[in-house]
């Protein structure tokens, strides 16, 4: 069957879910830990599931076209509940599980859901907090219903409730009819950008953009039912969606969710996925627990580890791209592989991972290269919401760390002469809800969409390498070029840091706030016998500032090589008393910094940077995870960091 015959045959998700039950009924399509035990469903009996579900909202009243809103973390019944409300009619819409009852009632109010799927009692809390100003919403469903015995249930209904009242009802008809008459070009799902600007803007992709997205991206890599992830990430995320559900249902694989946060690791290694996805601050995570474990480790096993992983670093990324390596290399990297390389992928979950991807955050190239170094095939995407995630990727044996690769097959890429990214695919988002202001600055009448993204495309390789935001790329007043993300990047390279937000536009010179990460800064700490009682003063200490300052002063090293960035590098830095967070509103819900917001908030901080004070008194507000709210007081350190002079770069160079 040719790809054109099989896009115009299976062109929605119930269609796909229709020919997963033939061709692989049997196999598994969903696992779930739950109490310690995992669960499993085959796709005929996920296919059951659903339309039980699908059934249910009919009865319940769901018409074609409404919303649903979905709440929870990753469970098997909350992505049925999706593909329920595509057979029902609807269109589902997954909101973020951390978000606070004020975030819930812009989306909910905005895109008028007339339904909530909830995972529990915390969730179906938040939304009953706000519901007197949903005037349109009608019925909560919630899964788990532990603690929600005595709740109102007139329009309060548990999940297996309505999956009986679905099994009930001869509805088998109208939902074949509702589902049947969806097109490749119905909403498929509609999911709400980060808000990094300001309010969150809902992106409307059809089946089609989803579906022919996820073929094209599994092709790369060629995922097939065999694979397996693990879904862990926010649900309402478009990468969750684009692996989870799109890939997951084009190509028949198992997706598998953990029992928590918590326990995500520990599953990850029982589970053992063949493809897996994680942002640069898990791998970062990993790295960063191999590190403090073999700090503690006994001599012989540092050793071990550090011979062993020299010889990675040296061949391993070779050997995993099919390069030539020395017979005498190969034997010696078999003899690590036993050792020590396939323990530690163990250890950390990874050892059967076919497919790796990171994306949202530039990668530290000795992370990158630690991991490949090892085996896993780990490679880099680039993507946005607006895009059904893919626009570009790296293929097997073009791996790069200073690229996100080139264009996903059916991607089309141009820069701008004022350098910003533009795109244009069958991916292409068809529009922002209730927003066609928003709609037409971003895409144009030819389907070209602007990525916000500065960036280039190599000559010769075609690889197309990101520079920075392009609304943050500017000039220091003395005309040379500022690129934020860029230097926050190279900050964040160190694992003791864990957040960096760098100013500078339009001034003399370059200063920047700086974020500990509590596990390592904490067991540096443990490690070299410095006491502390908390965050504040742990991230206080001088010999934590001291720390930092070499690793700000190595930065600006490295910056003064670069010809183009040398102007950026860091005078002067704090290391704030607080980690920067979603709930303050000083970073999104997925974990992007809110620039604006923390220029706001934290202005008196920036003055005393740029005012030359040694120390700044300062009182925060923070919100606390039961929405309660407090504040911070603290008086902060101020210090000067060693900048490379031009003479020196220029030796340097």
């Amino acid at each position: 069957m040719t790809s054109q015959a099989l896009s115009g045959a299976l062109d929605t998700f119930p269609k796909l879910l229709a020919r997963n039950v033939r061709e692989f009924g049997a196999r598994p399509a969903y696992r779930e830990k739950e109490y310690g035990i995992w669960q499993g469903w085959n796709w005929t009996e996920v296919a059951a599931e659903i339309d039980a579900l699908a059934k249910g909202l009919i009865a319940l009243g769901l018409d074609r076209g409404d919303h649903v809103a979905v709440i929870g973390r990753n469970r098997p019944h909350l992505y049925w509940a999706m593909i329920a409300t595509q057979k029902a009619g609807g269109i589902p819409v997954p909101l973020y599980q951390d978000s606070v009852a004020e975030e819930m009632a812009y989306v909910l109010d905005h895109c008028g859901a007339r339904f909530v799927v909830a995972e529990d009692q915390e969730q179906v809390d938040k939304v009953l907090e706000v519901q007197s100003r949903l005037p349109g919403l009608q019925r909560i469903i919630y899964l788990d219903p532990r603690g929600l015995r005595k709740y109102d249930h007139s329009h309060l209904h548990r999940y297996s409730d309505v999956q009986e009242m679905g099994r009930a009802h001869a509805l088998d008809a109208e939902m074949d009819l509702r589902s049947g008459a969806l097109t490749a070009d119905d909403t498929c799902v509609m999911l709400y950008t980060s808000g990094t600007t300001g309010r969150p803007k809902g992106v409307v992709l059809s089946h089609d953009n989803i579906i022919r997205t996820a073929r094209a991206s599994a092709g790369v890599d060629g995922l097939n039912a065999a694979d397996s992830v693990l879904a862990y990430l926010p649900m309402a995320w478009v990468g969750d969606f684009i692996f989870s559900v799109g890939q997951a249902y084009c190509t028949g694989f198992c997706v598998c969710c953990p029992e928590s946060a918590d326990t995500m690791q520990a599953d990850l290694r029982e589970i053992g996925p063949t493809f897996f996805f994680a942002p640069p601050r898990f791998f970062e995570g990993l790295l960063t627990n191999v590190t403090i474990r073999m700090e503690d480790a006994a001599r012989f096993k540092q050793a071990l580890y550090r011979h062993f992983m020299r010889l990675a670093r040296r061949v391993g990324p070779r050997i995993l791209d099919r390069k030539p390596v020395s017979a005498v290399d190969r034997l010696h990297y078999r003899l690590g592989e036993a050792l020590v390389y396939g323990p530690l992928k163990n250890a950390l979950g990874l050892s059967r991972v076919r497919v790796g991807y990171t994306a949202g955050e530039a990668i530290g190239p000795e992370l990158f290269d630690f991991f490949r170094s090892l085996g896993i095939n780990l490679k880099q995407l680039y993507g946005q919401t607006e895009a059904s995630v893919f626009i570009t990727q790296q293929a097997d044996g073009d791996v790069r760390v200073d690229t996100v690769g080139t264009p996903t097959p059916g991607v089309e890429i141009r820069i701008a002469e004022n350098g910003e990214v533009f795109y244009r695919s069958p991916g292409v988002f068809r529009e922002y809800y209730k927003n066609p202001e928003s709609t037409a600055s971003t895409k144009d009448a030819e389907g070209w969409v602007a990525t916000g993204d500065a960036g280039f495309i190599e000559e010769g390789t075609g690889h197309l390498r990101i520079i920075d935001r392009a609304k943050d790329v500017g000039k220091l007043a003395d005309g040379r070029l500022f690129a934020p993300k860029y230097v926050e990047n190279k900050l964040k390279f160190y694992p003791n840091i864990l957040e960096a937000v760098v100013f500078g536009a339009g001034r003399e010179m370059c200063c920047a706030f700086l974020n500990i990460d509590l596990t390592a800064v904490g067991n540096w700490a443990e490690r070299n016998n410095i006491a502390y009682a908390s965050y504040q003063e742990l991230a206080a200490h001088p010999r934590v500032y001291e720390m930092f300052q070499r690793h700000v002063e190595e930065v600006n090293e490295s910056l003064a090589r670069d010809e183009m960035l040398s102007g950026c590098q860091v005078h002067r830095f704090l290391i704030l008393h607080k980690q920067l967070d979603a709930d303050d509103g000083e970073l999104t819900r997925t974990q992007k910094v809110r620039r604006r917001i923390i220029e706001e908030k934290y202005a008196e901080l920036i003055a005393a940077l740029y005012g030359g004070a040694s120390s700044i008194y300062t009182e925060t507000e923070v919100t606390y995870e039961d929405g309660r709210k407090g504040s911070i007081k603290a008086t902060l350190e101020i210090r000067d960091a060693r900048v490379v002079p031009a003479d020196t770069r220029r030796a340097a160079a």
